[in-house]
């Protein structure tokens, strides 16, 4: 069994020579072999670097895929140049004005479903960027319910707004039943203010059946529908209160090029699907201050599709984490330009939900 060797136990000449190897391989997705290695500025002679390649395929960190052919670096390989030898670079001026254009600049463009409409513009938009599915884990709803609200707005349709103890808005969208009054609507207000006020919402869902079927005959039948539609609206069971969005698919397909890759790409498609797995590694994500990533079979989920991602928790002004948001694509990221962009937008994302931006 190979030893897995950290850096401090290559000297200055492996540390070069693995560098390039991985550089290149990030590169081009292609095995690299000595010569390669010469001309990309390691003075040293193709012998030379076999034989340093060999003692790094020895020690745990580089592979080779085939008979004669190159070497490319291992998941272990991967996460110590990652660790220790990656230069990460910064978001481009471009990238920040598309970032802030299309989800900073004009929050109001998210309407009544913004919590939602912001984080699936975010995971679309960290996919067209980064290459990559991008993924966001919507947070965990775990405060107090404040005031509850519904606002007609004509054209058959109800605002549903509930705020937060912490400060946070969910507004929701609904059908409005045609001679719902503002009586009504009021009525509705009233009756869940109420009931839900300094609750938390998962717990009072319970309850709230029990007690709306007790108030029937006391409440308007619009009203009573109002509150139904409502609580289901904010609620929405255990798959609402998590949602999993996944954008960009397609460019996973994109990267694709040998059977073995459209292989590995079937079963990341795979994992894809397993929703409560993702989510379980984005929320491990959000107890970290900035970016983490997880290389292959680093994880159970991506053992077998050799995957990498790269996320960050999204958060508000005063350092409360709200989700994670990442992109997700095979072990070849390009991680040098995609951390980065995961940062700037987790940021982005944060004040938009934070309600901070204007």
């Amino acid at each position: 069994m190979p030893h897995y060797a950290g850096l401090t136990a290559l000297d200055q000449r492996a540390r070069d020579i693995f560098r390039s190897v991985v550089e290149t391989y990030l590169e081009t997705g292609e095995p690299v072999g000595s010569r390669t290695v010469s001309r990309g500025g390691v003075h040293l002679s193709p012998a030379s670097i076999r034989n340093t390649m060999q003692d790094l395929t020895l020690a745990g960190l580089l592979a080779a895929p085939h008979t004669s052919a190159g070497r490319i670096p291992t998941h272990a390989g991967l996460r110590l140049f990652v660790d220790g030898l990656l230069e990460i670079g910064d978001v481009g001026q471009e990238e920040r004005r598309e970032i802030d254009a299309r989800l900073a600049a004009n929050p109001s463009k998210y309407g009544g479903r913004g919590f939602d409409e912001a984080l699936n513009e975010a995971s679309a938009l960290l996919s067209g960027l980064a290459g990559g599915a991008g993924i966001v884990a919507s947070p965990v709803r775990d405060a107090g319910v404040k005031h509850v609200e519904f606002v007609a707005l004509g054209s058959g349709q109800a605002l549903a707004v509930l705020v937060a103890d912490d400060g946070t808005v969910e507004n929701r969208l609904m059908p409005l039943a045609a001679g719902v009054t503002p009586s009504i609507l009021q009525e509705a207000s009233n009756f869940l203010n109420a009931r839900l006020k300094g609750r938390l919402l998962s717990e009072a869902r319970q309850e709230m059946g029990a007690e709306l079927a007790a108030a029937r005959t006391e409440l308007d039948a619009a009203a009573a529908r109002l509150v139904e539609d409502g609580l289901a609206a904010w609620s929405g069971g255990a798959d609402r209160e998590r949602s999993l969005i996944v954008r960009g698919r397609a460019n996973l397909l994109n990267e694709a090029g040998a059977a073995e890759d459209l292989e590995r790409v079937r079963v990341l498609f795979d994992d894809l699907e397993q929703k409560e797995q993702l989510i379980g590694l984005l929320d491990g994500v959000n107890a970290a201050q900035g970016v983490r990533i997880f290389i292959g079979a680093e994880t159970r989920l991506f053992s077998l599709s050799g995957s990498a991602v790269v996320a960050a928790p999204y958060m508000t002004g005063r350092q409360k984490v709200l989700g994670a948001i990442g992109v997700i694509g095979p072990a070849r990221l390009n991680y040098a330009r995609i951390i980065p962009l995961v940062d700037y937008t987790a940021r982005v994302l944060g004040r938009i939900l934070d309600g901070q931006d204007t």
